[in-house]
């Protein structure tokens, strides 16, 4: 409560202060503004994705904007972070998220509402926006126990891919800069954003999963925490097949530094 009274707080005090620092541009400099942005967010480098803007200004007070985030297939960034906040994970567990690789794809339109007095792409905005992005799962490994004879037991391993889809919404809060005449910066304070998403994981085994196997896949599995996400797991007829079906709400946050290219 405190964090989220203390972002509050931090948002309405830039909003405020960065309308009081907009003085009004000479009639002479805004004949012309300067309609079209092409941007990179350089803070998203640091979670290896890579992420693109174009901004179109309509009117002085109005424009709108496309986002792509592309994350090619690597393996979890901050991963020991995760398995340190993970509530007591056993080793498969472990060994699951330290092999797993992840990818994701985004697309973000956006209508923004300058509020300062330059406008034109410049000052204070509220942009509210739309999300789509697809996120991808491989090299998830599972294992099991067989008991091929009394007290001999071979080691299996299932490797499990899939993806999850997620539809969000929410309003972002900005500003945008020129840093001179070609030159932007952007940057995205604070964007929560709300909404569902839906997917799922596939594994197949190279021989009828048991069942002290199947609880002992299940119980990795459900080690494996995916914030809001319900898992559903099931197992096909010939025992072979291990299915987890991804349900539930989905939260996310927009937020960056964001240089720009105008023209």
């Amino acid at each position: 409560m405190k964090k989220l009274l203390f972002l509050a707080v931090l948002l309405f005090s830039s909003m405020f202060i960065l309308n009081a620092q907009d003085v009004p541009t000479p009639p002479e400099k805004n004949q012309n503004p300067q309609m079209n942005f092409v941007k990179v967010n350089i803070t998203s480098i640091a979670l290896k994705n890579y992420a693109f803007q174009y901004e179109r200004v309509l009117t002085k007070r109005i424009s709108v904007g496309l986002s792509f985030r592309t994350m090619p297939s690597t393996t979890l960034p901050f991963k020991n972070s995760i398995i340190n906040a993970m509530d007591n994970p056993d080793q498969q567990a472990i060994d699951a998220i330290g092999a797993l690789k992840v990818s994701n794809i985004a697309i973000t339109p956006e209508v923004r509402f300058y509020l300062g007095k330059k406008g034109y792409g410049r000052g204070f905005y509220i942009a509210p926006f739309y999300r789509f992005a697809k996120y991808g799962a491989s090299d998830l490994t599972v294992n099991f126990e067989e008991e091929t004879s009394p007290g001999v037991f071979v080691d299996h391993e299932v490797t499990m891919s899939g993806n999850l889809n997620t539809h969000t919404g929410g309003i972002m809060f900005g500003v945008q800069w020129a840093l001179g005449k070609y030159v932007s910066l952007d940057w995205w304070i604070l964007g929560p954003a709300f909404g569902v998403s839906s997917g799922s994981l596939l594994g197949v085994s190279d021989v009828a999963i048991p069942e002290e196997g199947k609880q002992e896949m299940t119980n990795t599995i459900n080690d494996i925490d995916i914030p809001m996400v319900t898992k559903t797991i099931s197992f096909s007829n010939d025992s072979k097949s291990v299915m987890v079906d991804l349900t539930g709400p989905w939260a996310g946050i927009r937020s960056g530094i964001v240089f720009g290219f105008k023209f």
